[in-house]
């Protein structure tokens, strides 16, 4: 028995030994600040239409706050991860960063100092960048104004936030690699596929995660809860009435508003306020990609008839009187949320076409319905008040209710009160 213990132990150490030694990474030296003059302003510029297509500053900042000064919460199931500084402040940004130690963290997920980084920094995607939009991004993060702003400790319990441990995840299920164009594709398409696969990692948010946190390439684009709310499917699994055309998602991508699927809030909000700044070749690429995922232009002659549909049923709904969610509806919601053939306005979302009405998760519809929409959010400008405070979890259950049934044909929901006084006791989030 002895014997078997030592060998046990033996094998033991030697194991952890060799994990040790495969999840080591070396340091990379500090060096001085780059200089501004060092870069020309052409690469910074391109830096700054990269950054705003992969929504740096928005993961890097929070609200009030400076930019890329990091703090921002990220809630994971493994603890809370919070974004770190990556301004070109040398005691805690990234100033003593060379291009090198730059460019390892983009494609492989190792910070200068050798530890590994938590795929929340998703370098999985990143990966896939040129090392000539790599370069450019390094010239545009390091002429930035500097910010001294300590790095927030994640909370994450015990052995999730133990770093080394990252190598296993990411031999696993990390492939590093650089993007390669489909030669079947337009080169329109290719660079909408290279923006959303690698810098803008779409998918990060609208893909389903297994135990472990990893994508499931199985079900990609299928939909998942994201920050408390849900991504919904890009893909022709999406259930709105009306699909998403190239019209429809360059309205919603640059704007932050769509006529027929309303308007951007909660971590889609930022998203659109970045892509609106790319060149408008890129922000084609971008939608021409995405169109792809659902082929909705394919299916663009639906959405005539899903509208006349939506307008019909609210115009002729004669339950909304005897109903009590019906009543609620009328009393607080109506009046904005009111439409007649033969259109939509933008402005007044028509809730018979929206995907939060229609999704199998009400997360989204219960949010918007307890927090509303703020001038920040959405097309900017047009408030959405939320009723957190002169609603009950029933009330805002049944005005819920009383959508999903009288406005789909899906399932009802259950639970929703208890799923109500969830999202309300999560809070409403941050608003960026």
């Amino acid at each position: 028995m002895k014997r078997v213990i030592a060998y046990v132990a033996a094998v033991v150490v030697v194991g952890i030994c060799g994990f040790a030694a495969f999840a080591w990474r070396p340091a990379i030296p500090e060096v001085s600040t780059p200089d501004s003059s060092s870069f020309s302003p052409v690469l910074i510029e391109q830096g700054a239409r990269l950054a705003a297509a992969g929504f740096c500053a928005s993961c890097h900042s929070v609200a009030g706050g400076k930019p890329f000064a990091g703090g921002y919460a990220m809630k994971t199931g493994f603890g809370t991860i919070y974004s770190t500084n990556i301004s070109p402040d040398r005691e805690t940004g990234i100033g003593t960063w060379s291009e090198a130690a730059f460019l390892r963290a983009m494609h492989e997920g190792v910070a200068r100092d050798g530890s590994h980084l938590f795929p929340a920094f998703p370098y999985d995607h990143f990966t896939k960048l040129s090392n000539a939009d790599v370069h450019a991004l390094y010239a545009y993060i390091m002429t930035r104004p500097p910010v001294h702003a300590e790095n927030h400790p994640n909370e994450m319990p015990f052995p999730f936030g133990f770093r080394p441990l990252q190598a296993g995840w990411k031999l696993l299920f990390f492939h590093p690699a650089r993007f390669e164009p489909q030669p079947d594709k337009s080169p329109l398409w290719n660079r909408g596929a290279y923006l959303a696969e690698s810098l803008s990692h779409c998918s990060a948010c609208h893909t389903p995660r297994g135990p472990l946190g990893e994508e499931l390439t199985n079900r990609l684009y299928q939909g998942a809860a994201v920050d408390g709310w849900y991504a919904p499917p890009l893909t022709a699994a999406n259930p709105s009435p009306v699909p998403w055309t190239s019209a429809e998602l360059s309205d919603y991508l640059t704007t932050g508003i769509s006529r027929y699927h309303g308007p951007a809030a909660g971590p889609m909000s930022p998203v659109t306020h970045e892509l609106a700044v790319l060149d408008p070749e890129d922000q084609k690429a971008i939608v021409t990609y995405v169109e792809s995922l659902g082929a909705g232009d394919a299916r663009a002659d639906h959405a005539a008839a899903a509208v006349t549909s939506a307008l019909a049923i609210d115009a002729q709904d004669g339950t909304r009187i005897r109903n009590a969610g019906g009543r609620l509806f009328v009393s607080a919601c109506a009046s904005c949320h009111y439409n007649r053939a033969p259109d939509v306005n933008p402005n007044r979302p028509e809730l018979g076409l929206n995907s939060a009405v229609f999704l199998d998760d009400p997360s989204n519809l219960i949010r918007v319905i307890l927090y509303g929409v703020s001038a920040k959010e959405g097309g900017g400008g047009i408030v959405m008040p939320g009723f957190a405070h002169g609603m009950t979890d029933e009330d805002v259950a049944t005005i819920a209710a009383y959508l999903r049934n009288t406005r789909t044909d899906k399932a009802p929901w259950t639970d929703l009160a208890k799923q109500v006084a969830t999202i309300r006791a999560a809070g409403p989030g941050e608003i960026r």
